[in-house]
């Protein structure tokens, strides 16, 4: 089956082929760095990186960049209010933005292009723009002519002569039409500015995804993305920009994500219910976090509760549960595969074939992604069928299964390594370290991991010297701080709930 992709440019789900064989392009916008990382980005940026390892999953490589706007009017207040200099301010923020990133497990982009370091590219690209008669100048502006792009709300399904209906031109705007937008806005004092041939200013929002895209990833590129709420008017923006300058198509294929509740209301700092990233994974692990979004199809809405967390924990608790009971019979003698089958093998065999194949059926059909988790489901209930029913497991056979499930759980972002994932929490850092002077441990660094790992090193000495009252006392005192420790045939192992 071949994958299709619900392109918002089309209004339909068409077969995804890449331009290049075996290599994708995909260009998403990312993020405005005014303040931390929100459950917002987290919700997007999910979506977008199982995407991309589904992607990879069927053999591609992709080329994913994901540019940072460290150049804007809300950066602007922001600085202003604390006092320090905007460019000094977004780069701090975008530090933290992408470290928490990071902390939620998602993958980097292979290349995160900042506007204020792209400004001779957008200068080239206005340039263009005015050449062709699709921009004018304007007290130190520069704005686009909507009117002079017929091609202009093919996006948003929006036409112009509706679109100018109640539109007006604010005060100061020197805009010839209320549709126009900003390609250079005129320095203003104490505002982050650059020499242009219009004047010293700064670039537009809009302007710095067509010229960044086109610059990294080429015209036209394959996918395009990012939230719902931007598809107009900055989406429609930048593919009049992109072709008017250059006469070439932009982006094949739109995914537009769509945007999250909680508990059934829209996000706002005025309603009270905004949450950021940090806020989010010091409560719940991050996988815990990852999977929610996950379990709803990229283009609905979630809506985020401390309930709905709470049973994707305990879900997840299922998940990891097969998985430990495969690495251990898998662990058990050679699993080099003499092909000899039980029919009680044969049956479990064929449930690890139907978890691939149904797996690639719900994913091919627009990253489907709650068909491809009840997959996954669909396998846990067979692998514990399985178990019940043998006596001695099949290592060869819980070895294939094991790699099948962890790669297609691997795309749906589960199973990934602690070490990845895992936030620093001061609070919980002072616990650990006030735990580790009560037993005999040897701390090599004081960061959680290194802790964590101290005291299960110390517990398994423990257990091999037959002092159990000391490793009971660390696996009670670790469950209490919300980790739980895992014995297998292949050592113990620590987890966080």
């Amino acid at each position: 089956m071949t994958l299709t992709i619900y392109n918002s440019l089309t209004r339909t789900k068409d077969p995804f082929t890449p331009l290049k064989n075996k290599t994708v392009t995909m260009y998403v916008c990312g993020m405005t760095v005014y303040s931390d990382a929100h459950i917002g980005h987290a919700r997007t940026y999910v979506a977008f990186d199982i995407i991309r390892r589904y992607l990879e999953y069927l053999g591609n490589t992709v080329l994913y960049v994901q540019n940072i706007t460290d150049v804007d009017d809300k950066i602007i207040a922001a600085a202003n209010k604390e006092n320090v200099n905007p460019l000094d301010y977004s780069k701090t923020y975008t530090k933290r933005c992408l470290d928490d990133l990071a902390a939620l497990g998602i993958r980097p982009a292979d290349f995160y292009p900042k506007a204020s370091e792209n400004i001779p590219t957008m200068i080239a690209m206005i340039q263009q723009l005015l050449d062709k008669g699709y921009g004018y100048t304007a007290g130190g502006d520069v704005y686009f002519s909507v009117d002079r792009f017929d091609d202009y709300g093919k996006l948003s399904g929006q036409r112009p002569d509706e679109m100018k209906t109640g539109a007006r031109i604010d005060p100061g705007d020197l805009k010839k039409s209320p549709l126009d937008f900003a390609l250079w806005k005129a320095a203003k004092p104490d505002e982050p500015s650059w020499d242009s041939p219009w004047g010293r200013g700064r670039p537009g929002w809009h302007i710095e995804c067509s010229a960044m895209s086109g610059k990294y990833l080429g015209l036209p590129f394959d996918i395009h993305g990012g939230g719902m709420d931007l598809r107009f008017p900055h989406h429609e923006n930048e593919i009049a920009q992109a072709q008017a300058a250059t006469g070439k198509p932009f982006a094949r294929y739109w995914i537009h994500i769509g945007l999250l509740t909680i508990n059934g209301e829209k996000m706002s700092k005025s309603l009270g219910n905004f949450v950021t990233v940090r806020d989010l994974i010091a409560k719940w692990d991050p996988e815990v976090v990852r999977m929610f979004f996950a379990q709803t199809q990229y283009r609905s809405p979630p809506d985020y509760t401390e309930k709905a967390l709470g049973d994707v924990a305990k879900s997840l608790e299922r998940l990891h549960r097969v998985k430990e009971r495969l690495q251990t019979y898998a662990a058990t003698k050679d699993t080099a595969d003499t092909g000899n089958r039980t029919p009680i093998d044969s049956d479990y065999e064929s449930s690890v074939e139907r978890l691939s194949t149904e797996f690639s059926t719900a994913m091919n059909d627009d990253f489907n992604t709650p068909k491809a988790f009840a997959a996954l489901f669909d396998f846990v209930n067979a692998s514990n069928k399985y178990f019940e029913a043998t006596e001695v497991p099949n290592p060869a056979l819980c070895h294939k299964a094991l790699q099948t499930y962890v790669h297609v759980g691997n795309v749906l972002t589960l199973f990934q390594e602690r070490s990845f994932v895992l936030t620093e929490d001061p609070a919980l850092v002072a616990k650990l370290e006030e735990l580790s002077r009560r037993y005999p441990v040897s701390v090599k660094n004081q960061t959680m991991t290194g802790l964590l790992d101290a005291l299960l090193a110390a517990r398994t000495a423990a257990r091999k010297n037959k002092q159990w009252d000391v490793a009971d006392g660390i696996r009670k005192d670790l469950e209490g701080m919300g980790f739980e420790i895992q014995d297998t045939a292949q050592g113990s192992a620590w987890r966080k709930r």
